[in-house]
C-alpha cells in the first residue's frame, strides 16, 4: 500500500460519504467533517443545505450524478474569517520595476452533519 492512500475505518459498517461542490472547487465529505468553504452569507449557528451532490458513496454502493443527484449534505456554520495573507511580488529584472501586493481570502468554516439520500 502507498503511503499516500488514506483509509478510513468505522466500527458498524462503511462510512458514507459525498462529493460535494460549492464555491467553484468539490469537496469530499463525511458526517463529522469541519472544512473550510467560500466565504457564505449564512451566520453562525445556522444550518445551510449544500445541494450540488456530485456523487454518493460508501454501504458498498456507489451513485453517481449526470451531473447532479438528488440529495443534499446538510452542514452548520461554525464560524467565519480571512486566511494567511498571501503576499504577491512582481519584478522585473534592470528595469527597476517592484509591486507588492496582499490578498486574503474570506472563508467560511461549517461542520457536515447530515447526508441526505
Amino acid at each position: 500500500m502507498l503511503a499516500s492512500s488514506v483509509r478510513r475505518f468505522s466500527l458498524g459498517g462503511e462510512e458514507v460519504y459525498a462529493i460535494i461542490r460549492t464555491g467553484g472547487k468539490q469537496y469530499r465529505v463525511e458526517q463529522g467533517d469541519t472544512l473550510r468553504l467560500e466565504k457564505l452569507e449564512t451566520p453562525v449557528g445556522e444550518t445551510v443545505s449544500l445541494g450540488e451532490v456530485l456523487l454518493l458513496g460508501g454501504d458498498g454502493t456507489t451513485q453517481v450524478g449526470s451531473p447532479l443527484l438528488k440529495a443534499s449534505v446538510v452542514a452548520r456554520v461554525v464560524e467565519h474569517g480571512r486566511s494567511e495573507k498571501v503576499r504577491i511580488f512582481k519584478y522585473k529584472k534592470r528595469k527597476h520595476y517592484r509591486r507588492t501586493k496582499g490578498h486574503r481570502q474570506s472563508y467560511t468554516a461549517v461542520r457536515i452533519e447530515a447526508i441526505e439520500t
